[in-house]
């Protein structure tokens, strides 16, 4: 049986026995949901994945991304909205109404094969040294100590792309000019690829990888199945094989929205993984593990059910967990930021319910 939370994590992401399951809150929590909770009894000095009893996880922080990232600077400001330039370089314009007010993007910093080039030279080189922190061998030296599951990120090919591009401009590139996609995606395969060789290079001391390309909406994917097996495939190759080469086979992609259409591809990729299983777009856990029944999962409880009334807590908890924990690889999660209409009280009755299941 599993003893501390890293052995724990690794029995249970390959179906073996283990002492009881973990239990993560993967993507996190709203801060007017933290807000509200503490405003109902949870202390202000306590990080919430200690006060709930969550297990520990981390990422190691290499920066994969944008870097150095564009200043971020606010451009216009007035009492209704504000323009802002963000770190990946995009404009956008954000009305001043509340929580989580989804902005309008108004220009990005791809929007020509000029720009591309540009943005690749100045913002994608792997030997930028701040892509690693300055405390990087006192971490590496550390690995071996620590008793929780690491992470190393392994990149995006489609989301970071569609971010610097805007999604209409992206998906016009896909007719217009596909040789740019590709290109974009083959250079943040080699980017990832790069940092992943000098990761190992320093440590073995890897337990799984994370990849984030939220490419999906609540009908389906943002691009076909044909450019995605064309374009995607094989870059997604080409990382889950550096990955597997030292020994990392739990390989997790985030991705919100409906994406059982393409779950085979990312499966063809190399991809072992996914979450966090947006109900709300038609992701169901138990529907998953039955279609596929060795896919490692994360997530699928439904934040809406949870905003309610005891009995629907328990009813989504019931459906699902007793299900998922008798098939295994699977870590319940929300389906994705915990929001502001989730009381307190229901969010720890699905964890007490949740851990009853554990026995």
């Amino acid at each position: 049986m599993a003893v501390t939370n890293r052995e724990r994590f690794t029995r249970w992401m390959h179906f073996e026995d283990v002492d009881r399951p973990p239990v993560w809150e993967v993507i996190g929590y709203w801060p007017e949901a933290l807000e509200r909770w503490q405003d109902e009894g949870m202390p202000r000095d306590v990080h919430p994945r200690v006060w709930f009893g969550l297990d520990y996880y981390e990422r190691l922080p290499v920066a994969t991304e944008v870097c150095p990232p564009f200043k971020a600077e606010t451009l216009r400001e007035d009492d209704d909205e504000i323009v802002y330039r963000d770190g990946e370089g995009v404009i956008m314009r954000k009305l001043k109404d509340g929580p989580r007010s989804m902005p309008q993007f108004l220009r990005f910093p791809v929007e020509t094969r000029a720009d591309w080039e540009r943005f690749r030279r100045q913002h994608l080189d792997p030997d930028a040294p701040i892509r690693f922190p300055q405390n990087w061998d006192y971490l590496v030296r550390c690995l071996p100590l620590r008793d929780f599951p690491v992470a190393v990120h392994a990149g995006s090919l489609f989301g970071r792309p569609r971010n610097w591009m805007g999604m209409a401009n992206i998906s016009y590139a896909l007719y217009d000019d596909p040789g740019l996609v590709e290109d974009m995606a083959r250079t943040t395969a080699d980017l990832s690829i790069a940092l992943l060789k000098k990761v190992f290079a320093a440590t073995d001391q890897i337990d799984y990888a994370i990849m984030w390309e939220d490419m999906c909406y609540n009908h389906g994917c943002l691009i076909s199945p044909a450019h995605f097996r064309r374009i995607l495939v094989p870059q997604y190759q080409r990382i889950t094989e550096v990955l597997h080469a030292h020994g990392v086979d739990v390989i997790l992609l985030d991705c919100d929205g409906y994406h059982d259409e393409i779950l085979p591809l990312w499966i063809e990729g190399g991809v072992t993984g996914v979450y966090p299983l947006e109900v709300a777009a038609g992701e169901d856990p138990v529907a998953l593990r039955r279609q596929h029944p060795e896919l490692l999962l994360v997530g699928g409880i439904d934040k809406r059910e949870l905003a309610k009334d005891r009995a629907a807590v328990k009813a989504e908890v019931d459906r699902k967990v007793p299900f998922m924990f008798e098939h295994g690889g699977w870590i319940p999660s929300v389906d994705h930021s915990v929001p502001h209409d989730v009381p307190l009280e229901n969010y720890q009755y699905y964890l007490d319910l949740t851990r009853e299941y554990m026995g």
